[in-house]
């Protein structure tokens, strides 16, 4: 739901990283900071040490947890309030480290129109989408099906642009992550349309998600939490309107304690602090390492949802994100990758 959706496009620039040669003085191409603005010496990966995985699981609770956030929240509040609140107050937090770190802010109309553009593709969109559909399913299927945005991600690059085309070992690691999906809610008939809408919308968020991934790339030279900021900016402005003239909040009743702690936990540690937290270890471990979140994700969410909201999951939604998952490993070339060949050792005097 967050920057998970560029891992993909990460990866495989850090694999053509690993596949160049490297010169002296040069860690690798130069246009890496297309990454999402970090230099090039920020991007390969790193060994996962202790401190490593600890961020790393941390960073997959916070975001399974805006499941479980979510679906404690939609019981006082509709779903655009609710997203309301989640972006204007992780706006203002995302500000505060802006400011805190004495980061530059653009002037340039074309770049608040692009992060215009990236908070309706990133954050108004897909947030809705999934907040929604969790008034229909429950959090854990919604955190399973969430995780088929690096899929979407790799067909719209591969259509979109000319350099990241798909290879024989992703198309089939991206059959196999459909192919989970289907698992999950079998092959579609007559008589069971209306129960595919709402993880249908699920899956178009992952498919904005994904139209975001690749947005996104005019962003290289932008601070990654500047970009943040200015997104979850844009879509409050978007949403205010639109959670005034459809939800009418003055109507709504008030809040109680739990709902308000849930969207202050939405806004602020799945949303800000997760951001922060996702560009650390990024910096820290490398894109195909943080591919590993997108496994974690579904689990946090499942251990919450069931372990303290009482929900329950098929077999088939189990074995779906289990073969979602195998697909997913395929396309990081964690498996099925072929082994490179030894490099000759030059005997020293």
């Amino acid at each position: 739901m967050l920057p998970h959706e560029n891992t993909t496009r990460l990866i495989s620039l850090d694999m053509e990283l690993s596949s160049r040669p490297k010169h002296r003085g040069i860690d690798g191409p130069r246009n890496l900071s297309a990454a999402g603005g970090l230099h090039p010496k920020q991007l390969p990966t790193q060994p996962m040490d202790r401190v490593s995985w600890l961020m790393l699981v941390s960073l997959s609770v916070l975001w399974g947890g805006s499941f479980f956030f979510t679906e404690i929240a939609l019981v006082d509040l509709p779903p655009l309030t609710l997203v309301l609140c989640r972006v204007s107050i992780a706006t203002m937090v995302l500000w505060w480290v802006v400011l805190l770190r004495d980061i530059a802010i653009p002037r340039d109309p074309k770049f608040w129109a692009g992060v215009a553009v990236m908070g309706g593709l990133n954050n108004l969109i897909p947030f809705c989408l999934i907040v929604w559909s969790q008034t229909q399913i429950t959090s854990s299927l919604a955190a399973i099906l969430n995780a088929t945005t690096p899929l979407f991600n790799l067909l719209i690059a591969h259509i979109t642009t000319d350099t990241e085309k798909l290879t024989l070992r992703k198309t089939i690691g991206v059959l196999i992550g459909f192919g989970g999906v289907i698992v999950i809610f079998g092959l579609p008939t007559s008589g069971n349309t209306m129960g595919l809408l709402a993880p249908g919308a699920v899956l178009l968020a992952a498919f904005t998600y994904g139209c975001a991934g690749v947005f996104g790339r005019r962003f290289a030279s932008t601070p990654p939490i500047l970009t943040a900021a200015g997104m979850t900016s844009a879509s409050s402005l978007m949403l205010l309107p639109l959670s005034v003239i459809i939800d009418l909040p003055w109507h709504l009743p008030v809040p109680t304690t739990s709902t308000i702690l849930a969207v202050l936990g939405f806004a602020t540690l799945s949303t800000a602090l997760a951001y922060i937290l996702y560009f650390a270890i990024l910096k820290r471990a490398g894109a195909s390492n943080l591919l590993l979140v997108t496994f974690l994700i579904p689990v946090s969410a499942i251990l919450l949802g069931v372990g303290f909201l009482g929900e329950v999951l098929l077999a088939q939604h189990m074995i779906g994100m289990a073969v979602i998952g195998f697909g997913l490993l395929v396309i990081d070339g964690r498996i099925l990758s072929r082994p490179k060949p030894a490099q000759p050792v030059t005997p020293t005097k």
